[in-house]
């Protein structure tokens, strides 16, 4: 019997140290890498109103994935939708006007080209002594007045150009609104919060809901001076998780802080030089991200492992299928 527990003691010793080791083997990193532990993030857009309104209707619930250019929200236009009745009939109404204008134009071409010539007849006539001076003078003003009558109905042409330009650039601003009145995903994402509901008036700026980019995730973690100061813009990462902590997953840097985020208060020392963090963020390749949308979730705690020098070898733990795929040719 003693011999029984005796062997069972070695055995659970056994397996004790072997996690012990394996355990240990992780946390050293051969040389020409670095790590720190941080969080998936990814960037959060909040989905607001451009202008007062009630909101008609509401898409989508917290949680749900969406495309970029997918319909989120349907505010209430129907004012609008009046207003801009209103603006295009007084762009026919401004169009009207200017097609006015633009018969007295003709019939002002029409008076000015009689009084010139009946003005040139009248001075062939005083030519040859038929007809007095008065009369020339009076052909004269004849045609001055009417010079004066075709400028002013040419003024009256510009007025109404520039009145049919504010009619459309009123229409078109209505426009623009109602299309606001549609609101969109800009980009392809999850549904974080949901932050109103259908009927509700919400004011300029008023949000419907919170959508999560993820377009870009990535992790946040933080790195000494030393190690920081080593990491280059592309370098190649490795990301463990702790909810899958046997599944490395392939990323890279594409982030380092230009200041330090903890600083002793007087930096004097190479000791405390060296205590200076720096921020960095690993991007996890879009295309990896958009094969496992329903498995991306941001908050998940781990390592970020980054690859300082580049001739280093990943050790056999910070591989997967995933990083074997991301670097096949």
């Amino acid at each position: 019997m003693r011999r029984w527990i005796l062997a069972v003691l070695v055995i659970v010793a056994a397996v004790g140290a072997g996690s012990w080791y394996l355990q240990r083997g992780r946390a050293v990193l051969p040389p020409g890498f670095a790590s720190g532990n941080g969080r998936i993030e990814a960037n959060e857009i909040d989905i607001a109103t451009k202008y007062a309104a009630r909101i008609l209707e509401i898409r989508v619930d917290e949680g749900d994935l969406v495309k970029a250019g997918q319909i989120l929200a349907l505010l209430d236009t129907r004012d609008l939708a009046a207003q801009l009745r209103s603006a295009e009939a007084q762009i026919a109404q401004a169009q009207q006007q200017r097609n006015q204008v633009l018969a007295e134009i003709r019939q002002r071409q029409s008076e000015l080209t009689l009084a010139d010539k009946e003005l040139q007849r009248t001075l062939v006539l005083s030519g040859k002594n038929f007809v007095s001076e008065q009369k020339v003078d009076q052909q004269r003003n004849i045609r001055r007045t009417a010079e004066a009558a075709l400028a002013a109905s040419e003024s009256k042409r510009g007025s109404a150009d520039a009145a049919i330009k504010v009619a459309e650039a009123e229409a078109d601003r209505i426009r623009d609104l109602l299309q606001d009145g549609t609101l969109t995903a800009p980009k392809s994402g999850r549904i974080l919060f949901r932050l109103a509901e259908v009927g509700e008036v919400l004011g300029t700026g008023g949000k419907v809901a919170t959508l999560l980019d993820l377009s870009d995730v990535y992790m946040t973690f933080f790195l000494p001076a030393p190690a920081a100061g080593r990491v280059a813009i592309g370098s190649e990462a490795r990301l463990l998780l702790d909810a899958a902590p046997g599944l490395a997953v392939p990323a890279q840097v594409s982030f380092v802080s230009a200041q330090a985020q903890f600083t002793p208060k007087q930096v004097e020392t190479r000791s405390e030089r060296e205590r200076m963090m720096f921020r960095v963020k690993a991007r996890v390749p879009q295309q990896l991200v958009q094969q496992h949308l329903d498995q991306v979730k941001t908050g998940l705690t781990g390592m970020a492992y980054v690859r300082l020098d580049p001739q280093a070898t990943w050790p056999a733990w910070l591989e997967s299928d995933l990083t074997r795929k991301s670097t096949a040719p």
